[in-house]
């Protein structure tokens, strides 16, 4: 009777171990994140980095090459529209130059006096032989008319009559290239040996509108060339955003658009709309070193509070290209492909099964919902290698 009631304690722990062997062993449940089917507005953005500017500026630049006066204003100074002194400019005198330029300049013109008396006495020749070869037309039509002379005769006489105009009209036209020769070298002539007290008044830039000092190109005084840019000016109420998106998003983007401005160091969200985007793209390096085609979008400030900012500030904008109410939406993050068709892993008595679905508008976190599942329904977020269809799952 012992051995017996021995025998079931021992069967009875081996069918217990066995139990315990066999539950340790059965497929566990995954741990899972899981987001729900809901309604609510959908928003689709198109994201860019982009930067402040003003929309008028303007560069004052040196209108000839001369001194430029030391620059007294500083960036953020006020200007008033042609009354504001931005730079005083003293044009470089002609009677600064060497004696060797002097010297070739009078040689310039000696030689197109010469030139021009050459040319009269061409023109001279020219009238004297075309006189000398009339009259002797005029000789040969009349012994043509007792038929002393051939009309081939004859007809040479005209072509060589007809030659001598041309080469008098082709002797004044040099004539006349000669003159206006002497008349520029003269000219340079007058300004090498002017006086310098024509040359010595100063020029005063002023301002061309009203608004504030950007940047000051050149400060100190020193000679410039030409063209050399000296002051910057615009208007700070005149500001907009430029951001430069790929050329395949800014074909969905048009004037008018609303844009939501971030990043700009307030706490806020400032508001914007699309005035022009380009009709001209470019090509941009990116950071990986990729070429990009991008175009470049131009925002003005709906918002009072841009006015903030300043000229070439960095800002974050975001374009709302579709946005509406009620949307039927889903986590984007527990979409993966099925073949060329969107799919989810939707939650069905405590397992995951594979869904397809269609999608419509998306952004980042959130997408649109057509078809496939219900308003409530859940889904797997970020499923991984390990999720498949018909496996049993536990909310994390």
């Amino acid at each position: 009777m012992k051995i017996r009631r021995g025998s079931l304690v021992l069967w009875g722990s081996a069918a217990l171990l066995i139990a315990v062997i066999a539950w340790s062993f059965r497929p566990q449940p995954i741990p899972v994140d899981l987001g729900a089917v809901h309604r609510g507005s959908l928003r689709v953005t198109i994201d860019e980095d982009g930067m402040t500017r003003v929309r008028e500026r303007y560069i004052v630049s040196a209108p000839v090459a001369g001194r430029l006066r030391r620059v007294e204003l500083e960036p953020g100074d006020a200007v008033a529209a042609r009354h504001t002194v931005l730079a005083t400019f003293l044009p470089a005198t002609p009677a600064l130059l060497d004696a060797r330029t002097r010297a070739e300049t009078e040689a310039r013109m000696k030689a197109a006096q010469a030139a021009r008396d050459q040319a009269r006495v061409a023109v001279q020749r020219a009238r004297d032989e075309l006189a000398f070869g009339q009259s002797e037309l005029t000789r040969q039509r009349q012994l043509a008319k007792s038929s002393a002379i051939t009309e081939e005769r004859l007809a040479a006489f005209e072509l060589e009559a007809r030659t001598k105009e041309a080469q008098l009209k082709a002797a004044e036209l040099g004539l006349q290239a000669s003159e206006h020769d002497l008349e520029a070298a003269r000219a340079v002539l007058q300004q090498v040996v002017a006086a310098p007290a024509s040359a010595g008044g100063a020029l005063t830039l002023r301002s061309p509108i009203n608004g504030i000092v950007l940047r000051v190109h050149q400060e100190s005084e020193a000679m410039v060339p030409a063209g050399t840019p000296l002051i910057e000016v615009g208007s700070p109420d005149q500001l907009e955003v430029v951001a430069d998106l790929l050329s395949t998003d800014a074909v969905k983007v048009q004037s008018g658009f609303a844009v939501l401005i971030d990043g700009w160091g307030g706490e806020t969200t400032l508001s914007g709309r699309v005035r022009l985007v380009e009709p001209a793209g470019f090509t941009k390096i990116s950071a990986l070193g990729v070429e990009e085609q991008r175009v470049n979008v131009l925002i003005d400030f709906d918002d009072a509070r841009g006015r903030q900012l300043g000229d070439g500030y960095r800002v974050e904008v975001s374009v709302i290209v579709w946005e509406r109410d009620g949307v039927l939406k889903i986590p984007t993050s527990a979409l993966f492909r099925l073949g060329n068709d969107w799919a989810v892993f939707a939650v069905r008595d405590g397992k995951a099964r594979q869904t397809a679905v269609e999608i419509g508008h998306r952004n980042a976190i959130e997408a649109e919902l057509r078809s496939g599942l219900s308003e409530g329904d859940r889904v797997i977020i970020h499923p991984g290698d390990t999720i498949e269809d018909g496996v049993s799952i536990i909310s994390r």
